[in-house]
């Protein structure tokens, strides 16, 4: 029996703000529901964190227009304060990110196993918007 392996995407940003700003307003609940969705019609209304290994995380994702939603979650296995997150989400696939301290700004590496239900590349591009707004809102806050 053939086991395939996940196909792995990666997704990046600079943010122009120091690591400990980039830490904290990735991982701090009241931030995460400001910058956590794909589109302008999408919104967080709710998040939970705990920022632990064993810990576990959830993000309330919906339409504005109450049309659909879901929730993201999983549970964490790395934690590097200002450094790394790991963690596995509720559906097996794994997703690590890197914070990369480059003194004034920071580089975002986010990797994960891609699902099999959308094309890959629609998948990096939702990604990819949630890792820009998150680069806006922090840059503007």
């Amino acid at each position: 029996m053939e086991i395939n392996e996940p196909t792995k995407v990666t997704v990046q940003t600079v943010v122009q703000a120091p690591v400990e700003k980039v830490w904290r307003y990735w991982t701090e609940p009241e931030h995460i529901t400001k910058w956590n969705q794909a589109s302008e019609d999408w919104h967080a209304p709710k998040a939970e964190n705990d920022l632990r290994v064993g810990g576990e995380f959830l993000t309330r994702m919906e339409a504005k227009d109450g049309s659909m939603g879901f929730d993201f979650g999983g549970v964490y296995d790395v934690v590097n304060a200002h450094e790394a997150i790991g963690y596995m989400m509720g559906d097996g696939r794994r997703v690590d990110i890197a914070f990369i301290d480059q003194g004034s700004e920071t580089k975002i590496v986010q990797t994960f196993d891609a699902e099999t239900a959308n094309p890959v590349e629609m998948q990096q591009a939702g990604w990819q918007a949630i890792m820009n707004h998150f680069q806006a809102y922090t840059e503007q806050n």
